[in-house]
């Protein structure tokens, strides 16, 4: 656990059995039920605020701004933050386009009073907080499928971590499994 007192960052990430993160609306969706649709939104509803990078907000404000129930709605009306060089303005209601520097930005919303942010995925955006040593815990969700192709969540070039796994068990519905690791802090 890091000692900040202030927000965690907690990053949720699907991951296939063969270690695939990229496109999981493509794979994951029909592991999905009622008892992972409720863990959601208790732990978005937990949550002050959503970052995002570029990819994942493009793919998020088309899918969920014509959403409706309880999930949609929440998740339309909490703060979002997508951190992007290249997106002008956000069109999605309660985002905020960051284009400055990763770290120091995401460093800020976490100093700031409220609850935890979250994370999904763990494309460039989340390996870039990772690693920063930004991410305070990690939640994979484990789903039963191997995919044949897309992008690892193990990728050469990032920096080395170590973690400590804080709870594990059955996923929320049949066939997925739940890990939590928390960075492990090494005295320098």
């Amino acid at each position: 656990m890091t000692d900040n007192k202030n927000r965690r960052l907690v990053q949720g990430v699907l991951v296939s059995l063969n270690g695939i993160t990229s496109e999981p609306l493509t794979w994951a969706g029909p592991y999905f039920g009622d008892g992972s649709a409720e863990h959601s939104l208790a732990a978005l509803e937990r949550s002050g605020g959503m970052l995002m990078g570029r990819r994942t907000y493009e793919v998020f404000s088309r899918q969920w701004p014509k959403a409706t129930g309880p999930y949609a709605d929440f998740l339309n009306r909490m703060p979002k933050f997508v951190f992007s060089s290249t997106l002008a303005k956000a069109e999605w209601n309660n985002t905020t386009v960051i284009g400055g520097d990763v770290a120091k930005e995401v460093r800020a919303l976490k100093e700031a009073e409220g609850n935890d942010l979250v994370v999904y995925g763990h494309g460039r955006f989340g390996q870039t907080l990772v690693d920063a040593g930004l991410v305070d815990e990690l939640n994979l969700t484990i789903v039963p499928v191997f995919v044949p192709d897309g992008v690892p969540f193990f990728r050469e070039g990032g920096d080395e971590h170590r973690w400590e796994l804080v709870r594990a068990g059955q996923g929320h519905d049949p066939g997925l499994a739940n890990l939590t690791y928390r960075p492990v802090v090494t005295e320098r």
